[in-house]
């Protein structure tokens, strides 16, 4: 039977529900309100208890087992899968991040099911979903419907606000069971990456650079300024992989999120992957030579400019 809940996928980690599934949560509540049904917590791992606690008053679909403490692309699938087929809610909300989109991809391939990846709003119009996407970077929007009216989206970090996520009271939970599954994949390890000289999650004030810096020299120009300015220097994944910064200074899905108070953005392009870890910092400046480049879209404050004429001289002026 075709319902007009809402469901989304809730995230954990060490105890602690994402920032990203309350900003799923808040979006299914004004969705689902809309369309007649509810907002609906999908909860996998073990012990589900505390974690359920943190959702505050929201109805929670919990599958406790300890095969889903650690995440599992191939086990949450198999315990997803009938759910999505039996309820059958308007909308299936994850993070688009590896774990959603682990999760997204292979609901979708066996519910049959359409995918809308990279989404960065979700409406509703007519009663259907309409959906945002951002292709190329973020400089080409899609706006994808769903051919039955139903369909899964894989939402980019800050996309919506996680306070309206954050709902009072307590959960009301339904245990499911987790069905038999053959556990081809399994959980070995969890591999944490090695502690770095700085700490950029703790740090308020960043300067993050990305290619537009030219050369691995330039770096110097981008650490004076950070000093400065009291800060810290952090970076786009593409300086990471020259092996220019550490990993650890990396921003971005595939390294940390960051919440500074100052972000400071300098030859950044601002593809995606790069604004789902920064865009809720308190004021974002960003600094590029292309006024088309996607990092603006976010930016309160932006110069189209080369960095390398800027740093210098903004240094010798905070000196």
């Amino acid at each position: 039977m075709m319902g007009n809940d809402v469901f989304v996928l809730v995230e954990h980690r060490d105890g602690a529900v994402s920032e990203g599934t309350f900003e799923l949560l808040g979006r299914a509540q004004a969705l689902a309100g809309a369309a007649g049904g509810e907002a609906v917590a999908l909860l996998l791992g073990h012990p589900t208890g505390p974690l359920a606690e943190q959702l505050g008053g929201v109805r929670v679909l919990a599958i406790d087992d300890p095969a889903l403490a650690e995440f599992n692309p191939a086990a949450w699938q198999a315990a997803i899968v009938p759910i999505v087929l039996d309820r059958a809610p308007l909308l299936v909300l994850t993070s688009n991040n590896g774990v959603g989109m682990d999760v997204a991809g292979g609901l979708s391939g066996a519910s049959g099911l359409p995918l809308a990846a990279f989404a960065s709003n979700v409406t509703l119009d007519g009663g259907t979903p309409l959906v945002t996407c951002q292709l190329y970077a973020g400089k080409i929007e899609a706006r994808v419907r769903f051919r039955d009216g139903r369909g899964i989206c894989t939402v980019v970090a800050g996309a919506f606000p996680a306070a309206a996520g954050r709902i009072a009271g307590s959960p009301r939970i339904e245990a499911v069971a987790l069905p038999a599954s053959d556990a081809r994949v399994r959980f070995r390890r969890l591999i944490r990456p090695e502690a770095g000289d700085v700490d950029i999650t703790r740090e308020s004030i960043l300067v993050s650079v990305g290619r537009g810096i030219g050369e691995q020299d330039n770096i110097e120009l981008v650490e004076a300024l950070a000093a400065a300015l009291g800060g810290a220097v952090s970076s786009s994944r593409p300086i990471a992989d020259a092996g220019w910064l550490p990993r650890t200074r990396q921003v971005g899905k595939s390294g940390l999120r960051v919440k500074p108070k100052l972000y400071l953005a300098l030859g950044i392009s601002g593809a995606p992957e790069h604004l789902e870890g920064m865009r809720d910092a308190e004021l974002i400046i960003a600094v590029n030579t292309d006024p088309r480049a996607p990092i603006f879209g976010v930016a309160h404050y932006g110069a189209a400019v080369d960095l390398l004429d800027l740093v210098p001289a903004l240094t010798k002026r905070l000196g």
